[in-house]
């Protein structure tokens, strides 16, 4: 006789002590529990692995206790004794450049609307930049962004690229933006009102960015729908902080930084 019921409980989170730690050896394949998402390893650091699908498409997950299947059983995957032999990924994934050394910066800039833009393209690009070459400065706003442009002088091998927050069509900030015509500026923008929003809910363990009425200013009505005692400027440590890599990102602002870089290394 059984004792109990053997489909009690939740299959893939056994008892503590029973899940199997695994060394997360390059080309072993895996499935992460949660998205059923199913590939090969190709890098893993300390914090998380890379998988990527017969399909090519990679993806990244943290090594969280029993958060993966091998042969349809659950394990917890840890970092091999000795350091993968594939290459080391950077946040944003690119593939890392070992004893980097930071290139001469270019002419060409990048222009971010506030401080907390910079301070998230920094810690999710920062090593591509410094390969790169390329500086990143932040406005403020861009009411005066026309007048921002004419002063830097944009020309061939001199180019700026700008990102804007809440860049959909009738807002002030696309009106502000039409006004740029130089082939020597690209201005790009999410949809999302704040940075913050950049960021996956998830990462932050809520449900969904909260919804702020008209008329609040948008931090700290956020601030106060999610319960946080805090100043906007300890609640942006906390949301940072919980950032580690471009995963944690939403696609929307992932695919403008990328098309930014490209634009301002372009042929210069």
């Amino acid at each position: 006789m059984y004792e109990g019921d053997v489909l009690a409980g939740n299959w893939r989170r056994p008892g503590k002590g029973k899940i199997p730690k695994v060394p997360a050896e390059l080309d072993l394949v895996v499935e992460d529990a949660d998205s059923g998402f199913c590939g090969a390893i190709v890098a893993c650091d300390k914090e998380a692995v890379t998988l990527e699908d017969r399909f090519g498409k990679r993806r990244l997950f943290p090594l969280a206790p029993a958060a993966f299947l091998l042969e349809g059983k659950p394990v917890t995957l840890v970092r091999p004794t000795a350091a993968p032999t594939g290459p080391r990924r950077s946040a944003s994934g690119s593939i890392a450049v070992e004893g980097l050394r930071a290139r001469v910066a270019r002419e060409s800039r990048i222009y971010v609307e506030g401080v907390h833009d910079a301070a998230l393209v920094e810690k999710i690009w920062g090593h591509d930049l410094r390969v790169e070459g390329v500086v990143v400065e932040y406005l403020e706003g861009v009411d005066d962004l026309p007048a921002i442009v004419a002063e830097f002088g944009p020309e061939p091998g001199r180019r700026l690229g700008v990102l804007v927050d809440h860049l959909v069509p009738g807002s002030k900030e696309s009106r502000i933006a039409a006004e740029i015509t130089s082939p020597d500026v690209l201005v790009v923008g999410h949809p999302f009102i704040d940075i913050w929003q950049a960021v996956k809910p998830s990462v932050l363990r809520i449900p969904a960015w909260p919804a702020v009425p008209r008329g609040v200013p948008w931090k700290e009505g956020v601030i106060a729908a999610l319960g946080w005692r805090m100043e906007p400027a300890e609640a942006w440590r906390r949301i940072l902080g919980a950032v580690s890599t471009y995963t944690d990102l939403e696609p929307e602002l992932l695919g403008r930084v990328e098309e930014l870089i490209d634009f301002v290394t372009e042929a210069s």
